[in-house]
């Protein structure tokens, strides 16, 4: 990923706000060098600078036989910026861009296909989202039924060794039109605008405390 200083992040605080956003991954592995994709709701764990992604795929999946080197992106809000937006947009000739925040995450990827730990993905992730959803499905391990489901998906468990986090929120601007910039994304109807610009009001109340 091209990272330019200006936007890079290296607080896993970051992280864990992308994931707390929306615990689902672009997963890419290589097979015969050709670039193979899935895209996966996971179990997210850190504990300091350890970081584990815990998740299936459908075991038809071709994914699924794969183990080793591996790339996990998350994806934050992003949102259009128009050269509109910015007072010196005459005298610095501004053109327009996109902000965003996104982590990429590159590991190993191990699988496992045990009943016990496949039953326990799914009731976690369960746990994760059906409170958002006013459900409160769970596993039912000693269910034959819903135990035979689980020989349909592969486990995968994935191991982060190193991260890569870039905020691109119109750090490398004059404070003038980065206030300009937030001001409109706080109008517009997409959420995700809004959210980005939340991302760049905190950038911007940390630099201006100093931190």
């Amino acid at each position: 990923m091209y990272l330019p200083r200006a936007f890079a992040e290296h607080d896993l605080e970051a992280l864990d706000r992308l994931a707390g956003r929306d615990r689902f991954i672009t997963l890419v592995t290589v097979r015969d060098g050709e670039p193979v994709v899935s895209h996966l709701p996971v179990l997210y764990r850190r504990s300091g600078d350890h970081v584990e992604l815990i998740g299936h795929w459908a075991r038809p999946n071709p994914q699924a036989t794969h183990a080793g080197p591996a790339l996990a992106i998350f994806h934050g809000p992003h949102a259009y910026v128009s050269p509109g937006w910015y007072p010196d947009k005459e005298a610095a000739a501004r053109v327009p861009t996109w902000n965003y925040a996104v982590a990429h995450l590159r590991g190993t990827l191990s699988t496992f296909d045990d009943e016990r730990s496949l039953a326990d993905v799914v009731d976690g992730l369960s746990i994760d989202h059906e409170a958002t959803v006013g459900g409160d499905w769970r596993f039912e391990f000693e269910r034959d039924d819903l135990r035979r489901q689980l020989r349909g998906i592969v486990g995968f468990r994935f191991i982060a060794h190193e991260i890569a986090l870039k905020f691109k929120l119109s750090q490398n601007h004059p404070m003038t039109n980065r206030e300009a910039v937030a001001s409109q994304l706080e109008t517009q109807s997409r959420e995700a605008s809004r959210e980005t610009a939340a991302l760049m009001r905190e950038r911007m109340t940390t630099e201006s405390n100093g931190d």
